[in-house]
């Protein structure tokens, strides 16, 4: 059986397209079915990938320069057996816009024990590099507890 996970982030250009690669290469090295997609809480609609987050994806292998942004709709809501979001906020968020959604709504940083994903919109290459880091190990963890 395949599960579909959607993953969210403020404007899905910087973390959540991360965590899109990382989720489902980490599915397949787990063996599982996993089809993984992500969006936009801000509704944020064919832009581009941060280019910091294509370069510190681009070092581990990862090319997501062809990404673009979409936003959360009911539709995806509808396909989504789990739908991750990178703070509390974007999961509260989810659950007021879609109450009836019975997609199982988390927070994607609490599987790595932190409290949020820091949005590193307007940092450093670094910033992005470290943000990259966590949500990697954010993601194994959720996998791995599939």
């Amino acid at each position: 059986m395949s599960e579909n996970v959607l993953v969210l982030c403020t404007g899905n250009i910087c973390r959540s397209p991360m965590a899109e690669v990382f989720l489902r290469e980490h599915g397949l090295r787990r063996g599982r079915s996993i089809h993984v997609r992500s969006a936009s809480i801000l509704g944020l609609d064919g832009r581009p990938a941060h280019k910091h987050s294509i370069r510190v994806m681009m070092a581990l292998g990862h090319d997501i320069s062809s990404h673009r942004s979409q936003p959360l709709t009911q539709e995806l809501m509808g396909w989504a057996d789990h739908v991750l979001g990178m703070t509390l906020e974007h999961c509260a968020q989810v659950r007021e816009r879609y109450p009836d959604a019975e997609a199982e709504v988390s927070n994607l940083a609490s599987y790595g024990g932190f409290m949020q994903l820091k949005d590193p919109l307007g940092s450093w290459r670094w910033t992005f590099k470290r943000s990259r880091n966590d949500i990697e190990a954010c993601c194994k963890a959720f996998i791995d507890r599939l």
